[in-house]
C-alpha cells in the first residue's frame, strides 16, 4: 500500500490545499536531511545527542472529563498548539457503555494518542514528536485539562543516532 493510500484510509490526504492537509508532510525523512521551513520532521540534536524526537509516555490517574468527546478533542487540538506543532487529522471513537475515548491526533511531527477510561478516571497517553515541536508543553494542557490526582511522565528519546 501506498504512503498516500494508507493516510487516505485515516481520512487524510498530502495535497496541502485540502481540508485535512495543513502543510504537506515530508514522509521519507533522512537523519543527515537538512532542516528546512517547509520541513517540521526533522531530527533534533540537544546536548550533543542526536534523535529522531522525543516520545512522553504519561498516566493521568484520577482525572475528570475523560468521557467528554468534545473536551478531549478540545484539549488535544490545545496541546498540538502548545507544542508548536502541525495538526493534520484527529480522529476519536467514544466507546459505550463505560464512555471511554481512544483516539489520535496526526501531526506532521509525529502523533499524540489517548485511550481512557473514565470508569476508574485513568488515562493513558502517547505524545511523539519530532522537529522543532516542544512536546513536554502538552503536560500543563493535560494537567489543566484533565486535573488528574496524580499525572506520570517517562520520556523515551526515539531514533538514537550513534
Amino acid at each position: 500500500m501506498s504512503h498516500v493510500q494508507a493516510l487516505f484510509q485515516l481520512g487524510m490526504d498530502l495535497d496541502p490545499d485540502s481540508s485535512t492537509a495543513q502543510g504537506a508532510p515530508v514522509i521519507d525523512a533522512e537523519p543527515g536531511a537538512p532542516a528546512t521551513e517547509e520541513r517540521r520532521d526533522f531530527y533534533i540534536e540537544r546536548d550533543g545527542v542526536r534523535y529522531a524526537g522525543t516520545h512522553l509516555i504519561v498516566d493521568l490517574w484520577e482525572a475528570e472529563r475523560l468521557d467528554d468527546l468534545t473536551h478531549v478533542e478540545a484539549a488535544l487540538r490545545d496541546c498540538v498548539e502548545a507544542a508548536g506543532a502541525t495538526l493534520l487529522h484527529i480522529h476519536l471513537h467514544h466507546f459505550a457503555p463505560h464512555g471511554g475515548i481512544s483516539g489520535v491526533a496526526v501531526l506532521a511531527e509525529s502523533h499524540i494518542s489517548i485511550h481512557t477510561w473514565p470508569e476508574t478516571g485513568y488515562a493513558a497517553l502517547d505524545v511523539f514528536m519530532c522537529g522543532c515541536a516542544e512536546p513536554r508543553a502538552a503536560i500543563e494542557v493535560l494537567r489543566k485539562a484533565f486535573r488528574p490526582a496524580r499525572l506520570a511522565v517517562e520520556e523515551i528519546l526515539r531514533g538514537r543516532v550513534a
